[in-house]
């Protein structure tokens, strides 16, 4: 029986360590390259996932990611950024890695078989949640029993594999099979495995904010200027989007207490905070709807 994918040895591997430090450093990055591309072959289970997510945050529900090791960390950088990039409430995103989230350089790899806490973690799931589960190799028992117990409670379930036929992805509602190639150091799954995920990640919660809105011609409208570098940030978007000057955006993210969206309102349309709040929940949330005018 022939070993994962991801265990197996890639054909540039030969002789690696006896070739110059260019070669390998060539070799190294086309491998990345090469695993890059996965994503593209798994769009139509990336999309539904996606929508899954959005219904979930739409419908009051919450997002849960599980994984253990490098996949932990992949899933755990992604929903990490929800909140400054999209404006997700903290208390919607649930982080479940193996061991927990490493407090130090020290990951051991034991806990990846240790299915402790799952049940605690997952225990306030609903039908209205979606649990993103990810695994190189598709059959780390960490992950297994976070999507069996995901499925128990009528959660949506998103399973992310390396390896076609794997046992998560046969038993997650959307599957994302990111082929890739076997390792340039036989079963590193951090390089080219972690970095197919982290693309499918970002395309999952980019493609999830777009569908509810906070998205808008290619600017994050629902982040909150709550630091120098945000409050810079969201001043040019409302400019850009209102038509007006700096300072103008300024008031407006002032009157709106960092909302963006509701500064772009004010400045846009020059209705009271209380007029925008309405119209954004009069349309959802979608930013292009609240800016049309009624007729």
């Amino acid at each position: 029986m022939l070993p994962h994918i991801t265990e197996q040895l890639h054909p540039d591997a030969y002789d690696l360590g006896n070739r110059p430090l260019e070669e390998a450093a060539l070799a190294l990055s086309r491998g990345q390259q090469e695993a890059a591309g996965a994503p593209q072959g798994a769009l139509r289970g990336i999309c539904d996932g996606a929508d899954a997510m959005a219904r979930s945050l739409a419908s009051g529900g919450s997002l849960y990611y599980a994984a253990a090791g490098s996949s932990g960390l992949m899933a755990a950088a992604d929903a990490m950024e929800l909140g400054g990039t999209f404006g997700i409430d903290e208390n919607r995103i649930h982080i479940l890695m193996a061991g927990g989230l490493p407090q130090s350089a020290h990951m051991p790899g034991g806990t990846e078989d240790d299915t402790d806490g799952l049940v605690e973690g997952l225990a306030g799931l609903t039908c209205n949640d979606t649990v993103i589960a990810v695994s190189a190799s598709g059959s780390t028992p960490y992950t297994l029993e976070a999507a069996r117990l995901a499925r128990a409670a009528g959660a949506s379930t998103i399973g992310i594999a390396n390896n076609p036929g794997s046992p998560l992805l046969t038993q997650c509602d959307h599957a994302i099979l990111l082929a890739t190639p076997p390792e340039l150091i036989s079963g590193s799954t951090r390089m080219g495995a972690g970095t197919a995920q982290k693309i499918a990640l970002n395309m999952l919660s980019s493609l999830m904010a777009i569908k509810l809105g906070h998205v808008h011609e290619g600017m994050m409208v629902n982040l909150r200027a709550d630091n120098a570098k945000l409050r810079a940030r969201a001043t040019g978007i409302v400019a850009r989007i209102a038509g007006v000057d700096a300072s103008t955006a300024q008031n407006a993210l002032a009157e709106a207490q960092g909302d963006t969206k509701s500064a772009i309102l004010i400045a846009a349309r020059g209705v009271s905070l209380a007029a925008a709040n309405v119209r954004l929940k009069e349309t959802g949330g979608v930013l292009s709807a609240a800016l049309t005018p009624d007729k």
